[in-house]
């Protein structure tokens, strides 16, 4: 791990040990003006911040509010999963949680006014009557009043950088009344133009040099969407939302590159891909009053048609006819959802429940390679699923609750003649601490079932390398015992931070396995191990007199070990993370309506473990950004950003094994055996100029 990784955890680390050692420091206090001090109050176990708490940040959503409570990092839980499941993202609205998949937490608190917001809790997952939440959960209370009238935000993100400009990027929305319900319009573009250029060497094994490329890479994409969301809260009680969202994926990615080699005639190669997707959902819920409890009834339906087109080319400056590869693939996914939840009390506080869900999926792929016959590439998956779970919570004690969750899940994947149905136990165990008012421990100890990526039941090629991934249709769903322990301190007027330690044992994980002597295809491996740490913690410098600057710090480091199906060893988990951090420096200078700050952050994971190759993505430096920020032109926040100031590369290099024959062809092999070639690539993209313009209404 690098030194600025383990300076970020020491630094939240001595915090977090300052506060035990010293307990005067989490009661100090310092004469902050209300609005200007984060230190929140505590009622009913619940850490209370008052919006006007962030009012010197003159935040225009309440995403803005959320990105500024202390030692907060908001978590979507696995927004990839299929179905809705128990709650594991950390963020609820008024107590409910966010409603379909396509609106996360950024989304949704995106499109909140500020104006609308009362008040911010964080609360431990395990005291709320929602199964599936642990640790530090945060609930946005907004305001009902019907004289808040229409509001609306919008943001416009520009960039400028040598790979091309961005203009098109930003997102607006409008909310207000309609009848006796709220009403929100939304649009948004998440675009992006990225690029590098840079050098690279092909070497065989010893290290000798075979050519070289120079290469100009260029992405471009553009998102645009329009969400529809509409609610109502009866007389009653009961709680009605509508949701509806159309939108397009366009992306366009293009490498070309110049191939040089002594004494040969140069080679232009270039690579193309290209996807047109368009996505649709419509989810709905209604919650009501039935017996002695509330009954909840969710649908969702969700469709997404992405045709891709991949393109390579060798052109030959000495007249030999041109080398052309392509893959074509039309892909077509659908979900459907039905969901019922229903929870009651009874006496000492006791909370009851149970959800019932049924869910069908499908993933339809048409492809072609031009040259090759693929086995699965025309296929059709399709899983249908249900899944049982009751829930039981109580407290324990004055400032001890219990939350347990037992089910189960039953699922039919069938492709083609083949169909396996499986019976998988789930659960959790979680216990909710609060032995002083300012310090949080929770416990929780899970049985999980993860889920199948259907892309890995069908094959694919990487038509630039020429490297094949067979579609595996006897693929199970991986299982894992998780213990997560989290401990939150808050630090009275010096801050807050959280320490998460956790521990995975899989079954059944899903990595690439040999299917015949010459083939690959992802696969289950017997078991594997997997555990680290997180900090996150917000440091207030009012205290030690840096009037409005505060340090926000986020780390994770992970270990892991799985029996590699070739060497027999142990080795990390392919494409899992190693660490990553991000550290960042916000001052908002008191009396003015200026605000600056300063940030780094890096990452390292594993590389891509195939059998006949490893490619390994790195950067070459931390990723490091400035921005100064006014609150207040024209009634506008406008904030410059100057991103990349260490000159951060991308390096790739791809070890493959295998041989070289008579006649100069290339024989792939297998990792135990010698290596065929090495590249090393390395990229850079400069500085990134960007702009933020804000406004609400």
């Amino acid at each position: 791990m690098k030194k600025t990784c383990w300076l970020s955890f020491g630094v939240a680390a001595c915090a977090i040990s300052a506060s035990f050692a010293f307990p005067s420091l989490a009661w100090a206090q310092s004469e902050i003006p209300a609005n200007g001090n984060l230190q929140p109050r505590t009622e009913d176990g619940r850490q209370i911040y008052d919006v006007a708490q962030f009012s010197r940040f003159n935040p225009r959503t309440a995403l803005d509010i959320v990105r500024q409570v202390p030692g907060f990092i908001i978590d979507t839980g696995n927004d990839s999963a299929r179905g809705l499941g128990q709650a594991d993202e950390n963020v609820l609205i008024n107590g409910a949680r966010i409603a379909g998949k396509n609106n996360d937490a950024f989304t949704v608190l995106g499109r909140i006014s500020a104006s609308n917001v009362l008040r911010v809790e964080i609360v431990d997952g395990a005291t709320l009557s929602i199964s599936g939440l642990s640790g530090q959960v945060l609930n946005l209370v907004t305001s009902s009043d019907e004289a808040t009238g229409i509001t609306g935000n919008f943001k416009w993100r520009p960039q400028w950088r040598r790979a091309g400009n961005n203009w098109f990027a930003g997102e607006a929305s409008i909310s207000g009344k309609l009848g006796k319900g709220d009403f929100t319009i939304a649009v948004e573009n998440d675009a992006f133009r990225n690029g590098a250029q840079g050098p690279e060497r092909i070497t065989d094994g010893l290290g000798t040099l075979l050519f070289e490329r120079d290469e100009v890479a260029r992405t471009r994409g553009d998102r645009p969407s329009i969400n529809v969301s509409y609610s109502r809260t009866s007389d009653a009680g009961s709680v009605f939302n509508i949701n509806g969202e159309y939108g397009l994926n366009h992306f366009n990615q293009q490498v070309d590159t110049l191939r040089t080699q002594p004494g040969e005639p140069d080679i232009l190669e270039l690579f193309t891909s290209r996807e047109r997707e368009w996505n649709a959902e419509l989810s709905a819920d209604y919650e009501f009053d039935l017996g002695g409890g509330r009954l909840k009834l969710i649908g969702l339906q969700r469709l997404e048609h992405s045709p891709t087109r991949d393109f390579f080319s060798r052109t030959f400056t000495d007249g030999t006819s041109p080398f052309i590869n392509t893959f074509n693939r039309t892909v077509d996914e659908g979900e459907s959802v039905l969901r019922a939840e229903y929870g009651w009390k009874t006496s000492g506080g006791t909370d009851w429940g149970f959800s019932l869900e049924g869910a069908y999926n499908f993933l339809e792929s048409e492809a072609e390679q031009a040259g090759r016959n693929l086995d699965n590439a025309n296929t059709k998956v399709e899983e249908k699923r249900a899944e049982f779970i009751t829930t039981y919570g109580r407290p324990l004690s004055s400032n001890l609750t219990l939350q347990a969750a037992v089910g189960g899940e039953y699922s039919e994947i069938s492709q083609g003649d083949l169909s396996r149905s499986f019976v998988r136990p789930k659960g959790s165990v979680a216990l909710a601490w609060k032995p002083a008012a300012d310090f949080d421990l929770s416990f929780k100890l899970s049985r999980e079932v993860d889920q199948l990526d259907f892309f890995d039941f069908v094959d694919s090629v990487e038509v630039s390398n020429e490297v094949l991934t067979s579609g595996n249709v006897n693929l199970v769903p991986p299982q894992k015992w998780r213990a997560e322990l989290e401990a939150t301190k808050q630090l009275g007027s010096f801050g807050s931070a959280t320490l998460t330690l956790f521990g995975e044992k899989i079954s059944d994980i899903v990595d690439t396995v040999p299917i015949t002597a010459t083939t690959e295809a992802r696969g289950n491996l017997d078991s594997a191990d997997r555990y680290g740490l997180e900090v996150v913690s917000t440091l207030l410098l009012d205290p030690i007199g840096w009037k409005g600057a505060k340090i926000d710090i986020e780390a994770e480091a992970v270990k892991s070990s799985v029996r590699d199906p070739l060497t027999g060893r142990k080795r990390r988990i392919g494409q899992d993370d190693r660490y990553s951090y991000e550290i960042s420096l916000r001052h908002d200078i008191p009396g003015s309506d200026w605000a600056w700050g300063a940030g780094i952050e890096n990452f390292d994971d594993v590389g891509n473990i195939r059998l006949d190759q490893i490619a390994d993505f790195d950067v070459l430096a931390p990723y490091s950004w400035i921005f100064i920020e006014h609150k207040d032109v024209l009634g506008l926040t406008v904030n410059a950003n100057l991103g990349n100031l260490f000159d951060r590369g991308e390096r790739f290099v791809r070890t493959v094994y295998g041989r070289f024959d008579d006649a100069g062809g290339f024989v792939r092999g297998r990792r135990d055996g010698p290596v065929g070639f090495v590249e090393n690539r390395t990229r850079k993209f400069g500085l990134i100029y960007r702009l933020t313009i804000s406004g609400s209404f």
